[in-house]
This record gives C-alpha cells, sequence and structure tokens, in this order.
C-alpha cells in the first residue's frame, strides 16, 4: 500500500506540475514517479502497514503546503522590496543564524530544512546536532526563524504536543 500510495502523490504532482497530458509525457510521469517510489517509498510512510496516521499526516502536509507557498509569496515580495530599494546595500544584513529544533524525526527535519530553502532569502546551510544553521539575508528574516514553520512542519508529523 506505501506503494500505490506514494506513487500516485507522485504521479498526481507529475500531472499538476508538468501540465502535458500526451502519450509521451505521461509515460515519462510513469516511469519517473516508479524508480522514485521504488527507491524512496519509506521516505514518506515509515511504516509497514497502512493506517489513518498517514491520510492525517497527507492531509495536515497538504495544508502546510498551500501555507508554505504562501510564505513563499511573502519573501519573494519582501526580497523584491529589498533588491529594488535605492538604500539596497544598507537594507542587506547577512547574517548565519544558530537555532536548536524541537524536530526529532528525519522526515520532519527534512522538510523543515527544505522548505527554509524554499523560502527566498534563507538558504539552510548545515544540519548538525538538532542545530540548523541558516543564512539569512536580513535581521528580519533571521528573527522570524525558526517560528511558525517549525511549528507547523512539526504539527504535520505529529510532533506537536497535540498530536
Amino acid at each position: 500500500m506505501r506503494y500505490v500510495l506514494t506513487f500516485i502523490i507522485l504521479f498526481a504532482h507529475w500531472i499538476i506540475w508538468s501540465g502535458i497530458f500526451d502519450a509521451y509525457h505521461l509515460s515519462l510521469g510513469v516511469i519517473s514517479c516508479g524508480i522514485v517510489t521504488y527507491t524512496s517509498h519509506s521516505l514518506l510512510f515509515e511504516r509497514k502497514e497502512f493506517r489513518a496516521v498517514h491520510i492525517k499526516e497527507v492531509t495536515r502536509f497538504i495544508k502546510y503546503f498551500f501555507w508554505l507557498f504562501y510564505q513563499i509569496v511573502l519573501a519573494n515580495i519582501h526580497v523584491m522590496r529589498i533588491s529594488l530599494s535605492p538604500r539596497m546595500l544598507d537594507l542587506i544584513d547577512p547574517r548565519i543564524i544558530k537555532f536548536k529544533t524541537k524536530l526529532k524525526k528525519d522526515i520532519s527535519l527534512v522538510t523543515f530544512a527544505n522548505s527554509i530553502i524554499l523560502t527566498p532569502g534563507t538558504i539552510t546551510v548545515i544540519i548538525e546536532e538538532g542545530y540548523y544553521y541558516v543564512h539569512a539575508l536580513d535581521r528580519k528574516v533571521a528573527e522570524d526563524l525558526p517560528g511558525e514553520m517549525e511549528d507547523r512542519v512539526g504539527h504535520i508529523f505529529m510532533e506537536d504536543r497535540h498530536g
């Protein structure tokens, strides 16, 4: 069941993001998603048996995806304002910040690191012994980390207090 669900999720994304529905591209999607499913099926679903908790995780992740997309848009606007400002050199204040994460599961750590990378103005440099080192474009961006993003990732994979 893990294979089937992983394949469906990947192939649905392939179809949505490619936007091309001819036989050639759909067959490439099937082949690509099949290979990725075979090699990484346990990344999405660690447990061997399928349970209702998996549907909760997928539902929570979908909600998180829309929230993350909105955050990416806001971050793009912030970076655009800085880069188009005549005071750009005064506004850019790069720094590397270090913070300890409360996340424990590998999938949570990776999701959080990738979410940071996807948000303009930040780059996850390294994760080491529970600490994230993140390059931030300015002080405002640095002050927002770890913040709500970490809480939301923890909620997806039930690492929050509310389960």
